[in-house]
């Protein structure tokens, strides 16, 4: 049989289909722009993990508090353990990995 071979790279005919549909092709972000919205997104992400473990240890202590009619003692301890796991999350999520974690069986 006599195939005819189309010199047109994929790409170039991909985009031709997609133009026959009515389909876009999808948007590639420049490296600059990816790098500014992954130091967003880190900058997201640790202001929530440090906020929400001191939500945490707030409400924690203030129950306590209110369940052992204590006034601020479990409310001042809760704080400072929230406090502290949420700087460990900070840290956790800005350390570099050296190696990836290992597999537990």
């Amino acid at each position: 049989m006599n195939e005819m071979r189309d010199e047109r790279s994929f790409e170039q005919r991909l985009n031709e289909a997609r133009g026959r549909h009515g389909t876009a092709a999808p948007a590639i972000a420049t490296d600059s722009e990816a790098a500014s919205k992954s130091i967003v997104a880190m900058g997201f992400r640790v202001g929530v993990e440090l906020a929400s473990a001191l939500v945490v240890g707030l409400v924690i202590g203030l129950g306590l508090d209110r369940w052992l009619h204590t006034k601020p003692i479990f409310l001042l301890v809760f704080l400072a353990v929230g406090g502290a796991a949420g700087i460990l999350n900070v840290w956790r999520v800005l350390s570099p990995r050296t190696h990836p974690p290992e597999k537990q069986d």
